[in-house]
């Protein structure tokens, strides 16, 4: 790690604890004697999400964070709720341990958890991930 103050690559640790998703580190230059933090998180090994047209995206959790987000909006849900969810979901893919997952099947989980999570959300997330039209289909 380059010291941000005088960008001389050397540096010594002087602190590590663990953090929520990784280790934060306090760290002292060699040379100039000026203290900076670092923070080092796992970045696990990529996985794609196979679209219904058969093409490949890299997951995003954030793309993820949004479609429940939406389904959300203006819901009285606890603070934190929505983020839990694409967590777990985010943790339950990797943990699978397939290169690549169908866009069905994260669609599923985000039905699955907000259905337990929100009526009005999970039926909000369901009419567009199921591409509803009309209210009969929404119905069945």
């Amino acid at each position: 790690m380059n010291c941000p103050y005088c960008s001389h690559p050397d540096s010594k640790v002087i602190d590590s604890r663990d953090v929520d998703d990784g280790v934060r580190r306090r760290r002292e230059c060699v040379v100039c004697g000026q203290r900076f933090t670092t923070y080092e998180r796992f970045q696990p090994a990529g996985l794609f999400v196979v679209k219904k047209d058969q093409r490949r995206e890299e997951f995003n959790k954030e793309k993820l964070l949004s479609g429940l987000r939406r389904a959300c909006e203006k819901r009285p849900l606890p603070a934190g709720a929505v983020d839990k969810v694409a967590g777990d979901i985010e943790a339950e893919l990797y943990n699978m341990g397939k290169a690549e997952i169908p866009s069905t099947l994260l669609g599923d989980m985000g039905m699955e958890r907000l259905k337990m999570l929100d009526n009005i959300a999970y039926v909000r997330f369901a009419s567009v991930y199921r591409e509803f039209t009309d209210i009969t289909q929404l119905k069945r």
